[in-house]
């Protein structure tokens, strides 16, 4: 309840290794092996109760099962199990003599016929190509559903062993995907992977992505309105380092969780977006949910509210807020807008855009309280400014 499990300052002394605050946990090692002692044996005396002497013999046993009527005093929930028949899961087929009631294999999860492994399939050849040979990059189509889960992450693998860090030069390989994306679309994308999704994707998108850009946009003939909907999963973007991501729609909540230096445009998130960022920079064209910004101890974040009621649902413990008035974050915002309409087409970032000087003072800047005093004592700027502006080619 404490919230504090991982800094080494467990009130009650459980997770902790501070001398001091272990003092105050009265338990023993010998206490818990006595508890699972006696946990073992009131197990073993209701298994021989039972006539069972493994725990491999219980399986398949649903005739051992039998429905609890209502206790005395459960007269008020009788209602939700009234008329509810367990037959079907308690049924227990006949299995001819001899034959075991269940069957147990060898799993064997092949990985060369899902999505990843098809794309490693087509690149590895061309990234086994001299450099000139790939300097007028490749584009991919594939459909995609919900069973192709961190697509992506095995090809950029492939591109870290053979080109480092570094990666590919920008926008090298381009690959549109439509469909609904399973988890962890983009996991780890590595520099000079592009990929773009039309269509919708599950959490985890875009998981700790490591230079390359994702593009997250409706189906082509789609009608709701993007800004209203969400289409991206919860826990995008967590442990980001690098790269751009442009999402046209909503994300689900705790965007951007642990964010340290991706650059991402979305139009909504839901509760705990910015949750324990500590670098990058991050524009929401629309509405957040609550708590947003809690633990957000680095990287900027600028939000869109002509409503002025931003403030209810962010949490000013690390942050603070202002409006975007110095020409640096001006020309960022502005800049990253003006990407997301490039790639996402978005109607959105299209009308921010065409009335830029009325729209703009709707715009809040979080900015990290001591991160911000940090740099001012060194005479620092961010090192957002820095990035964004190298990736974004954004003078200043």
């Amino acid at each position: 309840m404490m919230r504090k499990c991982h800094l080494n300052t467990c009130p009650v002394g459980v997770a902790t290794q501070d001398p001091e605050l272990r003092r105050r946990f009265a338990g023993e090692p010998s206490h818990v092996i006595r508890y699972f002692s006696f946990l073992a044996q009131e197990i073993r005396e209701l298994m021989a109760g039972l006539g069972i002497r493994r725990f491999d013999d219980f399986v398949g046993r649903a005739d051992l099962l039998v429905p609890r009527p209502p206790l005395a005093g459960e007269s008020v929930l009788a209602w939700k199990t009234r008329g509810m028949d367990l037959s079907l899961l308690l049924y227990k087929p006949e299995c001819p003599t001899g034959t075991a009631i269940r069957k147990v294999s060898t799993g064997v999860h092949p990985v060369d016929w899902r999505l990843d492994g098809e794309l490693c399939a087509t690149l590895v050849p061309f990234l086994e190509k001299p450099e000139a040979a790939r300097q007028a990059g490749i584009d991919l189509e594939f459909a995609i559903n919900n069973v192709d889960r961190a697509v992506g992450a095995m090809v950029s693998g492939e591109i870290s062993d053979r080109f480092g860090e570094a990666g590919l030069p920008e926008n090298t390989v381009r690959a549109t995907f439509r469909g609904t994306a399973g988890q962890s679309f983009g996991a780890f994308l590595a520099a000079g992977l592009t990929f773009r999704l039309e269509g919708d994707a599950n959490d985890y998108l875009g998981k700790s992505i490591s230079g390359g850009r994702l593009v997250v946009v409706p189906p082509k003939g789609s009608t709701f309105i993007p800004e209203r909907n969400i289409i991206v999963g919860n826990t995008v973007l967590y442990g980001a380092t690098s790269g751009e991501v442009y999402i046209r729609g909503r994300a689900g909540e705790r965007f951007c969780v642990r964010n340290s230096g991706v650059i991402a445009v979305v139009e909504g998130v839901g509760d705990h977006g910015c949750e324990y960022m500590t670098g990058g920079c991050v524009v929401v064209l629309g509405k957040t949910g609550r708590n947003f910004a809690a633990g957000m101890s680095g990287g900027i974040a600028y939000v869109f509210d002509p409503e002025g009621r931003f403030s209810y649902f962010c949490n000013p413990q690390l942050v603070e807020q202002g409006p975007v008035t110095d020409a640096e974050d001006v020309a960022l915002l502005k800049s990253l807008i003006e990407r997301h309409l490039k790639w996402t087409a978005s109607d959105l970032a299209r009308d921010v855009l065409e009335d830029w000087t009325r729209l703009l003072p709707k715009f809040t800047k979080l900015t990290p309280i001591e991160y911000k005093r940090a740099l001012a004592e060194r005479g620092l700027k961010p090192l957002y400014y820095e990035k964004s502006a190298a990736a974004l080619k954004v003078a200043g």
